[in-house]
């Protein structure tokens, strides 16, 4: 069972209370991403945004900086917008984060929850699913890492050339994030991806079902087992009045900007109680809070990962970097030792 972390930079105030640079933020990412590879942690996801909200457009670029500054820890996205991206550059960069870091990159693709990058780099919304199956396919191409020939309809066609720089094991591992759809399942089974359930609300329970019928899809296309994460938000403290009081209102706060966009009414107090509950999706509380409930989740959906979302909203970056060493130390150890029990 791995831990790992993931961020979005999400812009936080500082001691004085005023919204942090973009700048500011980033270089706060770094540093977390430091702690969480001192502290002994399994992976570093970085996620990719194009709103004011968000430090961070350019993950592989973060990446690039923490594959200089770490040792261990495996280094990969949360997620790379793949429908608004190049399949082909996108490769070359992470494979170059890959040579910079020995061999610890991975990419974690995704359609997006947002949509700012369809208009910013010119895609049309009305092609959104055919983008992403389309640069999908080709992105599998790519992992032979030889020549390739490919053609689809909105991007011109690769006839028989190669990709540089290649990567020392041969293949760019790379996921697929799904937010809970039989056919996206479906889908990174027939591209023998390994899946990771983003789970932002309800009982990750409910995605038991999801992981099953990957697993038979998996075994339908006669393709080998492969791992099945997840990712939630959350923050470890002392004890749980105290996280719970610094992640409510840092969670409240980002639930509400998103909420005026999509129309989703304020995170209430009592709802956020039920989230952070034994069935809910906050993994939020002391260590053996935090990882009781993820041994509980993990035994239900069969993962071989766990992915905390630790910065959420206005949560300071002490809080966040103190969050960072329990989880790591405490919660890490405890979820070990539970297991094996």
């Amino acid at each position: 069972m791995q831990l790992g972390l993931n961020t979005f930079g999400d812009v936080h105030p500082g001691p004085d209370g005023q919204p942090l640079s973009d700048a500011q933020v980033i270089r706060d990412v770094l540093a977390e991403g430091i702690q969480a590879d001192r502290v002994g942690l399994d992976f570093f996801g970085v996620g990719e945004h194009h709103r004011s909200d968000f430090a961070i457009s350019a993950p592989d670029t973060v990446l690039a900086g923490l594959a200089t500054a770490t040792e261990t820890i495996r280094l990969g996205t949360a997620v790379s917008v793949l429908s608004s991206d190049d399949p082909v550059r996108l490769y070359q960069r992470f494979a170059t984060v890959d040579a910079l870091s020995s061999g610890r990159a991975e990419v974690v693709l995704g359609r997006g929850s947002f949509t700012e990058s369809f208009p910013l780099f010119g895609f049309d919304l009305q092609d959104y699913e055919r983008l992403f199956e389309e640069k999908l396919e080709l992105f599998s191409r790519l992992q032979s890492e030889g020549p390739i020939t490919w053609e689809g309809g909105l991007r011109p066609a690769i006839d028989g050339l190669e990709v540089h720089p290649k990567t020392e094991s041969g293949r760019l591992p790379a996921w697929i994030a799904v937010g809970g759809s039989p056919q996206s399942v479906v889908r990174a089974a027939h591209y023998e991806m390994p899946v990771i359930f983003a789970i932002i609300g309800g009982s990750p329970t409910a995605f038991a079902a999801f992981a099953q019928h990957y697993r038979r899809a998996l075994e339908h296309f006669g393709k080998p087992e492969l791992p099945v994460a997840w990712h939630s938000p959350g923050h470890v403290a002392e004890t749980d009045e105290q996280a719970r009081e610094e992640f409510f209102p840092a969670q409240a706060h980002n639930h509400a900007v998103i909420g005026r966009e999509r129309g989703w009414p304020p995170l209430s107090r009592e709802a956020f109680e039920q989230m952070a509950g034994p069935d809910g999706a906050y993994y939020v509380g002391s260590p053996e809070t935090v990882a009781r409930k993820i041994v509980r989740h993990q035994k239900a959906l069969g993962a071989a990962r766990f992915d905390l979302k630790y910065a959420v909203g206005t949560l300071s970056h002490s809080a966040m970097m103190r969050s960072i060493e329990l989880y790591g130390t405490e919660v890490r150890r405890l979820v070990q030792d539970m297991l094996a029990d």
